[in-house]
This record gives C-alpha cells, sequence and structure tokens, in this order.
C-alpha cells in the first residue's frame, strides 16, 4: 500500500521511514511512503500557507487552498478511485485497531497533518473523507499522529512482521489466546522470557510446566485480569464465554478486601 503524507515538516519523517517496520515494509515492498510539502502548493514566493482566522483569536490556521491543491495533485493520477483523505486532528474518531485493521486493507491513504490551531473547516468538510485522532490531547501537529498510524498499520501488512502469531496476539487486535476476536480489545497477557529466575524474581511455574492447556488457561486469566485492572471499561466490547465470566469473577472476588472475624 502507499501512504501520502501532506506536512510543513518532511523532514520530520526522514528518521521514522529508516528505522524498524516502517523502514521494512518499504524494503521489502509492502509499503511505500511518499512526502509532499505542503508549501510547495502555495501560491505565493513566501510560500504561504496559513493565514489569521477569520473573527480573530490566538493562532493561524491553514488556508484551505494548498490543501485542496496538495490533494488534488496527489489524486491525479487516479482520479477516479476511492482513495481516504485523511485529517489527523484532535476533534477525529480515536485510532483503535479496528481503524488500523480497516487502513491495512486500503490501497492508498492520503494523510494531512495539520498545524498551528488547526486548518479551515472547509478542508474538514469538503476535502477529507475521516477524521482521526491518537488520544485526547492536543499535540503541535499532525506529524506524530501520521507517524503512529503508518507505524500501527505497517506491522499489519502481510510479511511485515515475521511471526505472524506475533501480531493475532496483540492487544487489542486478534485475541490469539482464544482465537476469538477481542472485540475493542483485551489486553495481552503477560510475557516471560530466559533467565527463570532473575534476582530472585521468577517465572510463574506453569508457564515451565509444559501443559499447553493450563499454560492457555493461565495466559487467559491473566489477560482478563490485566483489562479488569488497567481498562475496565473494555470488558463491555467484549464477547466473554462461560469460562471467561467464571474466570473474572474469580478475580473480582479475590481483589475483594478480607474482613477481620474479631470484634
Amino acid at each position: 500500500m502507499q501512504f501520502d503524507v501532506v506536512t510543513i515538516f518532511p523532514d520530520f519523517f526522514r528518521s521514522i521511514l529508516e528505522c524498524g517496520l516502517v523502514k521494512r515494509a518499504q524494503a521489502g515492498g509492502q509499503l511505500r511512503v511518499a512526502l509532499h510539502d505542503l508549501r510547495d502548493f502555495a501560491e505565493d514566493r513566501h510560500r504561504t500557507v496559513d493565514d489569521r482566522p477569520f473573527g480573530g483569536g490566538p493562532g493561524m490556521v491553514f488556508k484551505p487552498r494548498p490543501l485542496f491543491r496538495a490533494v488534488e495533485a496527489i489524486k491525479s493520477d487516479e482520479p477516479e478511485a476511492a482513495i481516504p483523505i485523511i485529517l489527523l486532528s484532535p476533534q477525529g474518531r480515536l485510532l483503535r485497531q479496528p481503524v488500523v485493521e480497516e487502513l491495512s486493507r486500503r490501497r492508498r491513504v492520503v494523510l494531512i497533518c495539520g498545524r498551528y490551531e488547526g486548518v479551515d473547516e472547509r478542508v474538514a468538510e469538503n476535502l477529507a473523507t475521516d477524521e482521526l485522532s491518537i488520544g485526547d490531547y492536543v499535540l503541535s501537529g499532525g506529524e506524530v499522529a501520521a507517524a503512529v498510524v503508518m507505524e500501527s498499520v505497517a506491522r499489519l501488512l502481510p510479511g511485515v512482521v515475521g511471526n505472524e502469531e506475533s501480531v493475532e496476539q496483540d492487544s487489542f487486535g486478534l485475541d490469539g489466546i482464544s482465537g476469538r476476536e477481542a472485540g475493542s480489545g483485551l489486553l495481552d497477557c503477560p510475557h516471560y522470557t530466559r533467565p527463570a529466575d532473575f534476582r530472585g524474581m521468577t517465572v510463574p511455574e506453569v508457564l515451565l510446566s509444559g501443559d499447553h492447556e493450563e499454560v492457555r488457561r493461565w495466559r487467559r486469566r491473566r489477560a482478563l485480569e490485566k483489562t479488569w485492572r488497567k481498562r475496565p471499561e473494555l470488558l463491555a466490547g467484549l464477547d466473554l464465554n462461560k469460562e471467561d465470566l467464571r474466570l473474572l469473577d474469580e478475580i473480582k472476588q479475590a481483589s475483594l478486601p478480607v474482613l477481620s472475624r474479631e470484634g
């Protein structure tokens, strides 16, 4: 697939594109990233892409014309193609794993990186086909968010991650422990590796037992426990079976304070 990134800071992405999974995906031919400097689409000699907001107020706003021209130029080689035009914005829908999976099935995606006080609303209403946010906070620009989108999508492209099962068992993705869809997201279970005893901190015995069914049950319980303790709101989106419900009830009961019988 291909990402077309519209930004006023193309150099921001240089190190990101030369490291890790994004670099591997490009080297393997699964991903192409094209950077487009928004200032190249300005119409004045100062390459101006922003202006003061109508009605007054602080900050500067990206003008609509350069953004429209940039996207139109990107799409000029495929004018009839239904290419998603995504505006990275704190007002967008939250980037969750189902959204990442949806994007990974696209052949081409345009990412618009906002800056300053924001972009002209006509861009959001008439140019972008979607708005995405990576969290309920404000960044100085959309470049960091664009990098997050590309990293999360790249690892889902076939052949990028050597161990496909590792991807399936990620938090918020396919629940590799049970083989079921994790819905809004079951947090991953704890993982351990050698040595089995590190400075007195030992690996749970069940993981050393060789009993695959007991390991599966332990991992499921710990994944449910971690989700309940750290992100309890996510459990509402899970399709829990009878075993899950029993394990969850045991987890909750074990966490109740022990009442003293004295007095």
